[in-house]
This record gives structure tokens, sequence and C-alpha cells, in this order.
């Protein structure tokens, strides 16, 4: 069983999940904004979809499917939001994050970013990583466009969030789109 590092920023620790982290990406992700701006997450967060989601992405590194982090304040170990790659598939991942509100507007969620699509190109041999947010949610989209994602397509009614169906942006980069 390989370990998950730990990954740093100038200002940030990406460190692996811990059960313990459950009551704060519960607070964060039970937060109506966060829900309304990401496709996956659902509101309202339940007592315990915390704590399967952490043991989800625990199983997820062992079996190499995923590698999703905490990110932390360097200063203070404070949880501030989650990122990782999902569905790795060959030498492909899905990229996906979320920061909590209290925390938005810092620069975090790019600096994550950054450093995690770094760590899948050179630590997990990946050559393409791909996003998608909601159309009508644009930060998101600047996130990706701030650490060179290129923006590929707009699919109609591609996800349901909340009962509506949404327009969703999807981004790439890697080798196969750096040429």
């Amino acid at each position: 069983m390989r370990q998950q590092p730990l990954l740093t920023t100038e200002r940030l620790v990406l460190r692996p999940l811990e059960l313990s982290d459950a009551p704060k990406i519960q607070q964060f992700a039970g937060d109506p904004n966060i829900a309304n701006g990401t496709i996956n997450v659902p509101h309202p967060y339940d007592d315990g979809v915390a704590g399967q989601w952490i043991g989800k992405n625990i199983a997820g590194w062992q079996s190499q499917k995923s590698a999703i982090f905490a990110i932390t304040l360097k200063s203070n170990n404070q949880l501030v939001g989650c990122i990782g790659l999902h569905n790795i598939e060959g030498e492909t991942a899905q990229l996906g994050f979320w920061i909590g509100v209290p925390y938005w507007g810092k620069g975090y969620c790019t600096e994550a970013s950054a450093r995690i699509a770094e760590f899948g190109f050179r630590r997990l041999n990946l050559q393409l990583l791909y996003a998608r947010h909601l159309s009508r949610d644009s930060a998101p989209g600047k996130v990706m466009q701030k650490i060179g994602m290129r923006h590929i397509t707009t699919k109609n009614d591609a996800a349901r969030v909340n009962m509506i169906t949404e327009n969703v942006e999807y981004y790439e980069l890697g080798v196969l789109v750096e040429a």
C-alpha cells in the first residue's frame, strides 16, 4: 500500500483526507453557495455524507482511481477546502476542487490547483487533465484558465443540479493540448 504524499505550496499544505476532517467538510460543503456552484456536492449535506466521501476517497487512493487532498493553511493547519484528481484512467484524470466560502478570493484554489496539476503530471505520469464547471459560475473557469487550462466546449443541459438542468463548461490541460 503506497502512502499518499503531502504536497506544499507557498501558503498551503495539501494532505491526505482524514476522518477527523468530516465535521469541517460538512460545515463548508453544506453551505448552499458550495452546493449551488458545484456539480457533485449535494444540498442539504446530511450527517454522515462527509465521512462516507472521505472513506471513498481514501479507498480511491489505494485503488489508484483518485488522489484527493485536504487543502490546509501552512500557518495554522486550518482546513479550507478540498482538491484532487478524480476518475484516473490510464494517463487521464479529472481535476475537481472547492474552497470554503470564508476563504474565497484569496487565491488558495489557484495555488492548490497549480500544485495538484504538477503532481498529476510529474508524479502520476498523467498526460491530460480535464475539468468542468457550471456555465453560470465563471469563478472555477478563471482558476482553470490561470493554471493554463484551455476551454474546449460548452455542453448545454449537461448536468442536473438541485432539480435544474445546467450548461457545463469543459477545460483541458496537458501535452495533448499544449502543442
